[in-house]
């Protein structure tokens, strides 16, 4: 009880860390934020997403999208930070719009008693993107934090994505090691469980190339460090990272700009 305890208690403040260190108002570097909002049959609520289009668009082009789905107890335009607006001007002519989508407190991103939001998401939230945005709708990628970087992995599962990424991603292998909320009882939890998912699966997720970074003092690592064997076991397209850090903004604002390098890479070649 007290390791779910610490979990869960990590996850929110390690999501507020990140909250923090970017609310100051970077340079944006020339990109442009947008806002719009989803009513959502799914959850029952209006949602609100932020998008950020890179600088140097030309007139009638479209770009690649990448959906970035926040942590815990956080907004979506908390992911917003100066590494982020920086890594992305870095990226030039092949930076793509990115849309940081509203999940709620505790969603963990999938359909649930009370509310959808797996299907907001796939259903709603990406389109809303795409008829609002200067995008291409045939290559979309995935990713997010925490949370969300469960979240980008089980939504994978119902889409096929030009790139999946979890980046300090909060998985768990048994409903027993849950953060309280996360899921709606153990019937939810192997529902949707990734871990059971790679496990069953020859080459999950397919040709699509799957990103997983972890802090080697983030509470997740050793959860996360089974799923990653499994992807590869499986014969999943994976990178793979382990850096120093812990569950905290400042380790996800130091490898920001690598994300984006990676989404962006696979954006290219979808």
């Amino acid at each position: 009880m007290a390791a779910k305890v610490l979990v869960g208690l990590a996850v929110v403040a390690g999501a507020a860390g990140f909250a923090v260190g970017s609310s100051a108002g970077p340079d944006r570097h020339g990109a442009v934020v947008r806002h719009f909002t989803v009513r959502s049959k799914f959850v029952g609520r209006s949602l609100h997403e932020v998008a950020v289009v890179p600088a140097g668009l030309a007139a009638g082009e479209k770009r690649p999208l990448l959906v970035f789905l926040h942590g815990r107890s956080v907004s979506p335009g908390s992911l917003l930070s100066g590494e982020f607006y920086a890594g992305l001007a870095r990226l030039g002519n092949r930076a793509p719009v990115v849309v940081a989508l509203d999940g709620g407190d505790h969603s963990y991103w999938h359909d649930r008693h009370g509310a959808r939001w797996g299907s907001y998401v796939l259903r709603e939230a990406i389109p809303a993107a795409v008829r609002r945005l200067p995008v291409d709708p045939s290559r979309v990628a995935i990713g997010g934090i925490s949370m969300g970087g469960y979240g980008a992995f089980e939504l994978a599962r119902a889409r096929r994505f030009c790139a999946v990424g979890g980046h300090s991603p909060a998985f768990w292998l048994s409903s027993s090691q849950t953060a309280p909320g996360a899921f709606d009882n153990a019937r939810d939890f192997r529902r949707h469980s990734v871990y059971r998912y790679a496990r069953s699966h020859r080459h999950p997720y397919g040709k699509t190339p799957l990103w997983i970074d972890r802090g080697n003092h983030d509470p997740f690592t050793s959860y996360d460090a089974v799923i990653v064997r499994a992807l590869k076991g499986r014969g999943a397209r994976l990178t793979s990272h382990v850096w120093r850090g812990a569950h905290t903004g400042k380790y996800w604002r130091a490898h920001m700009a690598r994300y984006l390098r990676f989404y962006a890479r696979a954006l290219a070649r979808c």
